[in-house]
């Protein structure tokens, strides 16, 4: 017996689509309070010391946290090829601008405090606003545009054809979607501000990150409702092979109303991942307020969770839908790598995620405690 056949196929496809939602996740939850601290940057720091010690909160952690986006990429790259295919040629433009605004941030941490000027600190201040702000918007203008399809193809020989432009990713709902993010965002950055300051800064953290918690959950709201009303899904309606050949061409997919409500109607359990993105918020929303900050984080974090969530299982087991050719939509059944390749990479993987985690703990365990201006004026104990 081969080794890999411990494990079906249909079972491994599962198994990565579900790591693959891990992966992002992880990343957004990591990732999303640097995103969110930088976005809020020039708002709670009023001084240049106020926003040294904003900057220090992440400094030590922002470059490690970027770790599950790079897992992300490579986990699309090897388990999901068509996937990585079309997702970054046909969202090169809009990749592109986000891996600009990402550059600005170790470039802004390295230079923002080399020269002794008003002047200079503050550009550099509004350019890791940019680089917060740039990709927490992109990444929910990209759920929106999948959520809608995708304007892409496949011929007769799987070779991908995308006909869509970068403005028009910046549609209405996309838009809707990227307003989403950046409220989830900031709201989860400062929850991470009352974890690791005091004084003015975490009292302006508060006041702003309510405002945002209040606005993820009027946004989430207003997005669930113009999803059914506005927005037609997709269904599969041909007989599906779980484990048959990584072809989306060799099944039918009709556009349909409200087919991305349908597994709840099918599995009522997924309503939870829905819930814990109202629920979580409206945690978050209670730890600013009552400044706890442990509240907060645990549950901005879970909103996070869920309303990521939330697509995820709305889509399943679509991956991208195609707009353009609702046959050629990528599902977790068609879309793969081979069965031997997605078991190698599940033993790798293991192996390695639990080795991440634990050196990821290590590390928020060594680096725990406040941040105060006064750590700032002794020079010592911080990054930037």
């Amino acid at each position: 017996m081969i080794l890999s056949d411990l494990i079906t196929y249909d079972v491994l496809r599962l198994i990565w689509w579900l790591l693959l939602g891990v992966l992002l996740i992880a990343f957004a939850i990591m990732d999303g309070f640097d995103l969110g601290v930088a976005t809020l940057l020039p708002f709670v720091g009023r001084t240049d010391i106020e926003r040294r010690v904003v900057i220090n909160t992440i400094g030590p952690v922002w470059e490690g946290n970027q770790v599950w986006l790079i897992l992300g990429g490579g986990a699309i790259f090897a388990a999901w090829p068509p996937l990585y295919a079309v997702s970054f040629s046909g969202f090169y433009l809009a990749m592109f601008a986000t891996l600009a605004a990402l550059i600005l941030r170790p470039v802004g941490f390295k230079y923002r405090s080399k020269r002794d000027s008003a002047v200079w600190r503050s550009a550099w201040d509004w350019a890791l606003f940019i680089g917060g702000f740039v990709p927490s918007l992109i990444f929910g203008v990209a759920v929106g545009n999948v959520l809608q399809g995708v304007p892409f193809r496949f011929d007769a020989d799987l070779r991908v054809f995308y006909e869509g432009t970068f403005f028009g990713l910046l549609n209405p709902f996309a838009l809707l979607c990227g307003l989403m993010s950046v409220a989830m965002l900031v709201t989860h950055g400062a929850a991470w501000l009352l974890v690791k300051t005091d004084g003015a800064i975490a009292a302006r953290a508060r006041a702003i990150g309510s405002v945002a918690a209040l606005a993820s959950i009027a946004l989430f709201a207003l997005g669930g409702v113009a999803l059914f009303l506005f927005v037609s899904g997709f269904r599969i309606t041909s007989v599906v092979d779980p484990v048959g050949p990584s072809n989306p061409l060799l099944k039918s997919v009709a556009v349909e109303h409200g087919a991305w409500f349908a597994n709840y109607a099918a599995y009522p359990w997924m309503l939870i991942a829905p819930a814990l993105g109202f629920l979580g918020a409206l945690g978050a929303l209670a730890g600013l307020r009552v400044r706890s900050a442990a509240l907060a984080f645990l549950a901005s974090s879970a909103s996070v969770f869920g309303i990521i969530a939330t697509v995820g299982v709305s889509l399943f087991p679509f991956i991208l839908p195609s707009s353009l050719d609702p046959r050629s939509s990528l599902t977790v059944w068609d879309a793969s790598s081979s069965h031997l390749t997605l078991f190698i990479m599940l033993v790798v993987t293991a192996i390695f995620l639990p080795l991440i985690l634990a050196y990821t703990s290590w590390v928020y365990k060594v680096l725990w405690g406040k941040v105060d201006e006064e750590m700032i004026r002794n020079e010592g104990g911080h990054a930037y």
